[in-house]
């Protein structure tokens, strides 16, 4: 997670005379020894001997640090990178060493300190004039404030990355991913470099349902690192970078074996909290039956069944108000015709298709189109009366049997006009 740099809204070293860089430059061997001296002297937990790799990450990390600010001096443009790579490198030495945030940030304290004591005395002997000495200190303090906040960088990804906070972090990104509206692609991104988890274009999320009731594993072995899960919730779910293919889902099933996946479509990242709500929904539609209850859904083959159950309380009030003048037919009549029905509306009225897909004789098919003829009359010849009932029969569950007086879901009939007579082909 970055953190913002004092440094890139202060004073640059670009105002400072470049003559200072020659005077300075002496300077720079033994003000390094001074700053890791007084570092180790005020501040407890550097007093233990700096040999080895630690102490040579120390020792090198004031050296670039003072070497950077007068090379900045004779050259604005120098390159800052190989500086800000070992404060960062230092920062992650810091967690790794179990310090803390107070202790790193009180040895680059110490280091701005003795820099500045030590440019006083050189500006007073060189006769260096109040403005520039002021200008001097602007730059300086800017400067390790900048390199404070690239070694905090370090220490934060360092301590993001233990085992313990990495999972938390993980859930963090997983929860700001699915966030409505969509988080903001920044927070993402700094929280994705955070732990290291490289942001795809699109992705694919998976709603799991546990065969048995009990939630996976909180993070399995078997999933791949880059993959987001939280699985010990009432609604355990995956974010897969990219499309989710043949081979990587066969990887899924058996890192999580005993669990119906359902497998949303492959979306730009600020889409995958739509596309996680209809993987739920259609394993919802799975556990009502209307779809068959494969251990394997895919939503984006379901896309027209779960438009038309998204709303289940005005699905079922679009079915009372239609079929209404069923309620008082018994619920086996009532199922003959809606079946029927939904067969007519299927073959477009073709007798002959719609004996066979109900398995019955073509002039039973007719006399049950009189009966629905009579029941529902000009309906029949309405193109939107018929969407209406297709989608209504398309809804999932059965609607029936129907228990309201017709009186109470219809308008009073139509007065006068005859109903026209259905002609089966």
């Amino acid at each position: 997670m970055s953190v913002e740099r004092g440094f890139e809204h202060a004073a640059p070293p670009a105002a400072l005379p470049r003559k200072l860089a020659d005077i300075l430059r002496p300077e720079l061997a033994s003000l390094a020894a001074e700053i890791v001296d007084e570092i180790r002297a005020t501040i407890p937990a550097y007093a233990r001997p700096l040999d080895g790799p630690y102490g040579k990450s120390i020792r090198a990390g004031v050296e670039y640090a003072i070497t950077l600010f007068v090379a900045q001096i004779a050259d604005p443009t120098v390159s800052k990178d190989q500086s800000h790579e070992v404060h960062h490198r230092l920062g992650q030495n810091e967690m790794r060493e179990g310090r803390s945030l107070d202790t790193l940030q009180s040895a680059y304290r110490v280091g701005a300190r003795v820099s500045w004591r030590r440019i006083m005395r050189v500006g007073r002997r060189s006769g260096l004039s109040s403005a520039v000495m002021s200008q001097l200190a602007d730059a300086m303090l800017a400067f390790m404030d900048e390199l404070a906040s690239v070694a905090l960088d370090g220490y934060l990804e360092a301590k993001a990355r233990t085992a313990g906070a990495l999972d938390t972090w993980r859930r963090k990104l997983l929860h700001l991913i699915l966030e409505a509206p969509p988080a903001s692609p920044k927070a993402i991104a700094e929280l994705a470099q955070l732990i290291g988890w490289p942001v795809p274009t699109d992705a694919t999320p998976v709603a799991v349902c546990p065969a048995d009731g009990v939630a996976p594993a909180r993070r399995h072995a078997g999933l791949d690192a880059d993959i987001l899960a939280e699985l010990d919730t009432p609604d355990p779910k995956l974010v897969v970078p990219g499309e989710l293919g043949g081979a990587r889902l066969a990887t899924l099933q058996v890192a999580l074996p005993d669990c119906r996946l359902s497998i949303g479509p492959c979306v730009p990242l600020a889409s995958v909290a739509d596309s996680l709500r209809w993987a739920r929904n259609a394993l919802h539609l799975a556990e009502r039956g209307v779809l068959a209850p494969r251990p394997v859904l895919r939503a984006e083959e379901h896309l027209a069944t779960l438009l038309v159950n998204s709303d289940t309380g005005l699905v079922g009030t679009l079915r009372h108000r239609l079929f209404a003048p069923l309620a008082d037919m018994t619920g086996k009549q009532q199922e003959r015709l809606l079946e029927t029905l939904r067969a007519w509306l299927d073959s477009q009225g073709n007798v002959v298709e719609i004996a066979e897909r109900l398995g019955v004789h073509p002039q039973t098919v007719r006399y049950r189109m009189r009966q629905l003829q009579a029941t529902f009359g000009d309906s029949l010849r309405d193109p939107a009366a018929r969407f209406e009932m297709e989608l209504a029969l398309r809804a999932g569950a059965a609607p029936l049997p129907l228990r309201y007086p017709v009186s109470e879901l219809l308008p009073s009939p139509r007065a006068g006009g005859s109903r026209p007579q259905w002609t089966p082909r």
